[in-house]
């Protein structure tokens, strides 16, 4: 059964919210578009996903923070300005330098064999669920694939709905998805995406913490 909360009840229910979000399947909000996703590191969640979406395409993550990306990832320097832009509306696709971050089926390989990873940290009070927790977390966008985007819970596909435990819902959102930079070549190449209104929401937990980055 489909539980939808808003943004005061889960703080409400945080504790209990937090102990079932490891094992649940989730609609959420981000500072783009709503987003649905699991545990990234549960496999048997990530397929459920797949057939919820109809999709084989490669998933992004919502990551704890920058230190995640920086233990996880090949950062090079064109890479490292992009990490200082987050968190924002960017999905930033990087080498993944250790394979066991996310579960085998959420990312997918270059012409070379590397494994890319589509890496998110979006300016929403959501990216403190993944904090929290220190895991990953599935995004991508929560429709069936082909199909338009979800704005409002009116809209959500059925076929979804009766697939996910819970709805994070913040009312209408019709942005459009985030901007992927491509930073796993040669060349940084940045997708066009059309422009939209950004959610410019006060994050209310430690982005000092989720922006530090140890140097080693």
């Amino acid at each position: 059964m489909m539980i939808v909360i808003n943004f005061d009840e889960y703080n409400i229910n945080r504790k209990t919210i937090l102990k079932e979000v490891p094992s649940s399947i989730f609609v959420y909000p981000t500072d783009t578009v709503y987003g649905i996703g699991c545990n990234a590191l549960d496999e048997k969640l990530v397929n459920k996903i797949r057939k919820l979406k109809n999709s084989t395409q490669p998933f992004s993550v919502i990551v704890p923070n920058k230190e995640w990306i920086y233990e996880n990832c090949v950062i090079t320097e064109e890479a490292e300005e992009w990490v200082r832009k987050l968190p924002g509306p960017y999905t930033l696709l990087l080498k993944l330098k250790n394979k066991k971050a996310v579960a085998k089926n959420v990312h997918n390989y270059d012409m070379n064999g590397d494994v890319i990873l589509g890496v998110r940290m979006p300016n929403h009070w959501f990216l403190a669920i993944s904090y929290t927790l220190k895991i990953p977390i599935i995004t991508t966008s929560a429709n069936v694939s082909g199909q338009n985007f979800m704005t409002s819970l009116e809209d959500l596909d059925s076929t979804i709905r009766n697939g996910v435990d819970y709805v994070f819902y913040e009312g209408p959102k019709h942005g459009t998805p985030s901007t992927i930079v491509h930073l796993g070549g040669d060349k940084v190449k940045i997708q066009p995406r059309v422009s939209n209104k950004i959610s410019r929401m006060n994050i209310a937990f430690p982005l000092k913490e989720i922006n530090t980055v140890k140097r080693r």
